[in-house]
C-alpha cells in the first residue's frame, strides 16, 4: 500500500478523549487520490506511485500535462506527488485506482506532515532570527538593529550565511511524528494531534512515520 496521501488543511479544533481531556487537533481533508503513474524496481530502480488529489474544481492543464494524464486515462489534477510503496504489502494499487484515507491511515498511527509555511513578508532580524536587540532608552541607536555583520579590514565583506533581515516564511516545513486521533471516512477527514504548517485550505502531504 501507499505510504501517504495528499491532503488539504481545513483548520484546527479540539476533541475530548476518554478521560475528558481536551486534545488540540488539526483537521485534514486527505484524499481521495488517484494513481496517475506507477514506478517499479525493474524499470525505475524503486517502487512508488504518483498520486493526484481529486478535487471538485476542474484543472485546465497544458498539453504536456494533459497528455500525461491521458496516458493514465484519468482527469487532470492540480496537485501531483510521488509516494513510495510499503515493502511487503500485497495490495499494490494500479494506475487509475483511487486511494482513500481509511486504506492508508489508522487511529493511533504516527504520521509526518509537510507543507509550505505561512508567508510573513519582509521581516527584520528580531522577528526573523529572534535577535535580542539593543537598549530601548538612554540614547541607544540600535533598538532592533543586527549589529556588526563583518570586519572592515579582513575579509572586508559579508560572509555567506550571515543572519540578516529578509523574506520570512513561505518555505517547506515538515512536522514529524504526529498521532492520528480520529478518522472520518465518510467526509474523508483525518484528525492529527497538534498543529501543522500552512494556512487554511493549503495543500499538505501526509506520510507514515518511519
Amino acid at each position: 500500500m501507499v505510504e501517504g496521501l495528499i491532503g488539504k488543511k481545513l483548520g484546527m479544533t479540539q476533541i475530548f478523549d476518554d478521560q475528558g481531556n481536551a486534545v488540540p487537533v488539526t483537521v485534514i481533508q486527505a484524499g481521495p487520490c488517484v494513481v496517475v503513474q506507477k514506478k517499479n524496481q525493474e524499470k525505475d530502480g524503486y517502487s512508488a506511485v504518483q498520486l493526484g488529489l481529486v478535487e471538485n474544481r476542474k484543472f485546465r492543464a497544458n498539453k504536456p500535462i494533459a497528455g500525461h494524464f491521458k496516458n493514465a486515462n484519468v482527469p487532470p489534477t492540480r496537485i501531483l506527488k510521488e509516494f513510495r510503496l510499503i515493502e511487503g504489502a500485497n495490495n499494490e494499487p494500479n494506475v487509475g485506482d483511487q486511494i482513500l484515507v481509511e486504506e492508508v491511515f489508522h487511529v493511533g498511527d504516527l504520521v509526518d506532515v509537510s507543507g509550505r509555511s505561512i508567508g510573513k513578508g519582509f521581516q527584520g532580524v528580531v522577528k526573523r532570527h529572534h535577535f535580542r536587540g539593543g537598549r530601548a532608552t538612554h540614547g541607544s541607536m540600535f533598538h532592533r538593529a543586527p549589529g556588526s555583520i563583518g570586519a572592515s579590514a579582513y575579509p572586508s565583506r559579508v560572509l555567506p550565511g550571515m543572519r540578516a533581515a529578509g523574506h520570512m516564511g513561505g518555505t517547506k516545513v515538515k512536522i514529524r511524528r504526529l498521532r492520528v486521533v480520529d478518522i472520518d471516512p465518510e467526509n474523508r477527514l483525518l484528525l492529527v494531534k497538534g498543529s501543522i504548517p500552512g494556512h487554511r485550505k493549503g495543500y499538505v502531504f501526509v506520510t507514515i512515520s518511519k
